[in-house]
């Protein structure tokens, strides 16, 4: 703990200083007291002060906000992060954080959001543009920065106005803009679950489900073996596995249509069952029981943690090599192709819902039934994935 002391010009005053640390702004905050007597004394008694501080170390106060007219773009930022941004999904906030970070903060962040028309905004969009950012990248940072001038006005009381709220962004030609995702083919999705499966059953059966059911990889992380229906042929999703600082975190899904209940072919439903046999195994092993509610594609014996999602992407890179399947081919393609071979057999209705999508209005609200419907699109899929022949009226 540091302190500082100073002699009062014309006395035999020392004014003593005990640092208390920073308050989320990043301003030092410190104790100060004065005190009469020799340099010695003086020294004896800020060396007290400073153990006395280690010991029950004062709350830290906090600087409050000033919102007027010297309010920064980066100010507005600071203040929604300390307020709200841990609304954020932890994958959200880290991209939020990179973009100021990166292209906010030492630019246009320091421009004060009273002096900032939608003019200043639409040229900082463009010189984005010119300095190579994707259109999605632009639209992510014209996002975060709507939201913090947005709120900035509200707790403003409406001094501050939103410069954003009424601007445009620059048009990107078809040649600009970065290539969508892939559907692969049936032989390329069997031929990264045939290597996959020699190298690592448990990546096999991941790429598997990650096929048959047109899951994110996140949603699949987080399976649990009681979520598993073997009798109804089902997969209940309801969690999602995403990446957070230090390592993975468990979060319920953003929307209700993320949660659903799907149906999964026998041959799948027969690799899970191989996986759970041999996971029992490991558990054995280590001393352990294969906890009924332990999750699926978990690393550890038993089943305790959840997989972190970024492991099987690391390992669908290292298996496309391997299986010959090209390198624009990853874990979220598995979920193109799902959407893809599923379209010629069920409605686009039941197809939003298998997918778990909320951008249309769904025709039925999510409960443990499986219509016929989603049967038929497990099935259909599983055929593809046995490489048997689709009967022509499936086409």
């Amino acid at each position: 703990m540091a302190g500082s002391m100073r002699l009062v010009r014309g006395t035999d005053v020392w004014e003593l200083r005990v640092y208390l640390g920073r308050d989320s702004t990043g301003r030092v905050r410190q104790r100060s007291q004065r005190f009469q007597g020799t340099k010695r004394a003086a020294e004896r008694e800020l060396a007290r002060l400073v153990i006395a501080q280690e010991d029950q170390p004062a709350v830290v106060p906090e600087a409050p906000v000033q919102w007027g007219p010297n309010t920064t773009i980066n100010d507005a930022l600071e203040a929604w992060r300390s307020n709200g941004w841990d609304d954020l999904s932890p994958k959200t906030s880290r991209r939020y954080e990179s973009a100021w970070d990166v292209h906010i903060r030492a630019s246009f962040g320091r421009r004060r959001i009273a002096s900032i028309g939608p003019y200043d905004v639409e040229r900082y969009f463009r010189a984005l543009k010119a300095a190579g950012l994707s259109e999605g990248s632009v639209r992510m940072i014209r996002s975060v920065l709507h939201r913090a001038c947005r709120l900035a006005r509200r707790w403003s009381g409406n001094v501050l106005p939103n410069p954003i709220a009424d601007t445009e962004l620059p048009r990107w030609d078809m040649a600009d803009r970065a290539e969508p995702v892939r559907a692969p083919s049936v032989d390329e999705v069997l031929a990264l679950i045939a290597t996959a499966r020699s190298r690592d059953e448990r990546l096999g059966v991941f790429l598997r489900v990650l096929a048959a059911t047109g899951m994110r990889r996140g949603e699949a992380a987080a399976l649990r073996w009681s979520d598993l229906d073997s009798e109804a042929g089902t997969l209940r999703v309801d969690k999602a596995v995403v990446a957070a600082r230090g390592g993975a975190e468990l979060r319920s899904p953003k929307t209700r249509a993320s949660m659903r209940t799907l149906a999964v072919d026998d041959d799948t439903l027969a690799e899970l069952a191989d996986l759970r046999e041999r996971q029992a195994g490991l558990a054995t092993s280590c001393g352990l029981e294969l906890a009924p509610d332990g999750f699926v594609f978990s690393y550890e014996p038993g089943g305790s943690d959840p997989p972190h999602p970024d492991t099987f992407s690391h390992g669908l890179a290292r298996t496309r090599s391997k299986a010959g399947v090209a390198s624009d081919v990853h874990l979220h393609s598995l979920r193109h192709f799902h959407a893809t071979v599923v379209d010629s057999v069920i409605s686009e209705a039941q197809k939003q819902a298998r997918l778990g999508w909320s951008t249309v209005q769904m025709a039925r609200h999510y409960t443990d039934a499986v219509p016929a419907e989603d049967r038929r699109a497990a099935e259909h899929v599983a055929r593809l994935l046995a490489g048997a022949a689709v009967p022509s009226g499936a086409e």
